[in-house]
């Protein structure tokens, strides 16, 4: 098996003729790996000077094998065999992908729905929680961290036994969490959330779950060199080429899974290059889809087939107008892209290692809940068991059912550049067949069309959809729990969260001038089935 391979086709590989030379003459490669915070000019320096430990972790994070080792021997000496890891974004989405890699059951909880907390706070006999927060203070993770902490009590266990912390050092949650007996660790603070699969956040949940973390590291390690030599057949100079080297023609990277064995890659890449590139009105948006030949490629796109690759099984061209073939193992791979994503972010000319309109959305979700106005506007219309809302601008007009609503967003939609995103704030797995309406409304519009899980994708695309180009419509669709869950030792509960947080980020899209559509459920089943409808093209 061949440690990594980067194969183009198409304008993909003229980008990489065109600008793979220009980034050996410059030294980007080695200076990337000697820490250079120069590469992203004068702007980004301050922020990058500290955000490039992630370059060097297949051999720094070596410590913490032993540790984790150790941490994962303790717990099954108490029955533990089930572990859920409390993180958004960076902090869950490569365990996730990690683990179901190496077949190992992770319940990764990425969500402030009050069905979704309530369903992971179960089977606590045998269950241990990771709870992962970089800067220690991120309201979801606090808020599942006081449920559990509350449900071990009840349950007659000691929680400070079942929790194990990931932190930055010095955090509010590393300070807490001491005084609370519970166990930490902290993770490299000179690595930003979405470059931290190699770090305590991807490795901790990973190993405890009992995926060996020796050999990720052994696979990075192995191609460290490799990324860090300034030559033309390097493949993480190539993949940043081929990824951002054709933009603006080709802004958007559909990630197809063609036989990869690494489960989930696809939404680990996304949350990577899209909070990375998603700014200053540029990026890249990626698409991930679970099989080829889903939908056709539009014009501004790059196909990225996600492959196994061996010795002598190399990948057959496409006759796509830009393509590639990228594979490796695992713990190569979250190299490879995390270079190629900094590669990119050079050529695009923006800072791929800070999300200003993530904290925009944060801070909006905040003004709402100490408002206690966390539903938003209110309803222009209610069709049935659904509530119409629009916001950015007055585009709307008499719309009253769900389809002439949903035909008004995509009247705004760029039929030459555009995308529509769909942003759906429930419960990702209960609901997860809403994914084949999506489907069905991308083959309708013929363009670009992502489903992100909310609040999850607001570490992650939502960077995109406020930072990157103003081609976007978005349909935002949310829900009353089935019943609300309080947050201990809060005033708030999370049902009264995650409509803050859903009316935090229309708002800072709206305050964008981006269309927004909210379909808001009353009754969730009838409610979604109509949506679904809709999106199909009219109700059956």
């Amino acid at each position: 098996m061949t440690s990594l391979a980067v194969l183009a086709s198409g304008a993909a590989a003229e980008a990489v003729g065109t600008h793979v030379p220009e980034l050996v003459s410059d030294r980007v490669a080695s200076r990337l790996f000697d820490g250079d915070a120069t590469l992203w000019g004068e702007a980004a320096q301050e922020e990058a000077a500290k955000r490039l430990s992630w370059v060097g972790l297949g051999r720094t994070s070596r410590h913490l094998v032993g540790e984790i080792g150790a941490v994962r021997e303790e717990l099954r000496e108490q029955g533990v065999d089930r572990i859920v890891l409390c993180g958004m974004g960076g902090s869950s989405l490569a365990p996730e992908v990690i683990c179901a890699t190496a077949g190992v059951p992770l319940t990764v909880l990425d969500s402030s729905h009050p069905d979704v907390v309530r369903a992971a706070a179960t089977d606590l006999a045998r269950t241990a929680v990771v709870v992962s927060s970089k800067s220690g203070s991120t309201v979801e993770t606090d808020s599942q961290r006081r449920v559990f902490e509350e449900a071990f009590t009840d349950a007659g266990i000691d929680a400070a036994a079942r929790i194990v912390v990931v932190t930055d050092p010095g955090s509010p949650l590393e300070e807490d969490a001491r005084s609370k007996g519970q166990r930490v660790v902290t993770a490299d603070p000179e690595v930003g959330g979405r470059y931290s699969a190699l770090t305590a956040f991807g490795l901790v949940p990973s190993g405890l779950a009992g995926v060996d973390i020796e050999e990720l590291l052994d696979d990075a390690e192995a191609v460290t060199d490799l990324l860090a030599e300034d030559d033309e057949a390097n493949p993480g100079l190539r993949l940043g080429a081929a990824i951002a080297g054709t933009h603006p023609l080709r802004d958007k990277l559909y990630l197809v899974d063609h036989g990869t064995p690494a489960r989930g890659l696809g939404d680990w890449i996304e949350q990577l290059v899209a909070e990375s590139t998603g700014k200053q009105e540029r990026g890249l948006l990626p698409v991930v889809l679970d099989a080829p030949g889903r939908t056709e490629l539009p014009h501004d796109a790059t196909l990225c087939r996600l492959v196994e690759v061996g010795e002598d099984d190399r990948p057959a061209p496409t006759a796509a107008a830009s393509t590639l073939d990228v594979g490796g193992s695992l713990g190569a791979q979250f190299l490879l892209w995390e270079v190629a994503t900094a590669v990119a972010g050079r050529l695009l000319g923006i800072n791929p290692f800070d999300q200003p309109d993530v904290e925009s959305a944060k801070q909006a979700a905040r003004d709402l809940m100490s408002q206690s106005a966390a539903t938003g506007t209110e309803a222009d219309a209610v069709d049935g068991t659904v509530e119409i809302r629009h916001l950015g601008g007055d585009w709307l007009g008499g719309a009253d059912t769900i389809e002439s609503a949903l035909e008004a967003l995509l009247a705004q939609l760029d039929p030459e550049h555009g995308y529509v995103a769909v942003m759906a704030y429930l419960d990702r797995e209960a609901d997860a067949p809403f994914a084949e309406a999506v489907d069905a409304l991308a083959a309708r519009v013929q363009r670009p069309t992502t489903l992100g899980w909310g609040p999850r994708f607001l570490h992650s695309t939502g960077q995109y959809h406020k930072g990157g180009p103003r081609t976007g419509v978005y349909l935002q669709i949310t829900g009353a729990p089935e019943e609300d869950l309080p947050v201990p030792g809060r005033d708030f509960t999370l049902g009264e969260f995650i409509a803050a947080q859903a009316g935090g980020d229309a708002a800072v899209l709206a305050d964008h001038g981006r269309p927004v559509l909210r379909l808001h459920l009353t009754d969730h089943d009838r409610g979604l089935a109509a949506v679904g409808d809709a999106l199909r093209g009219g109700r059956a």
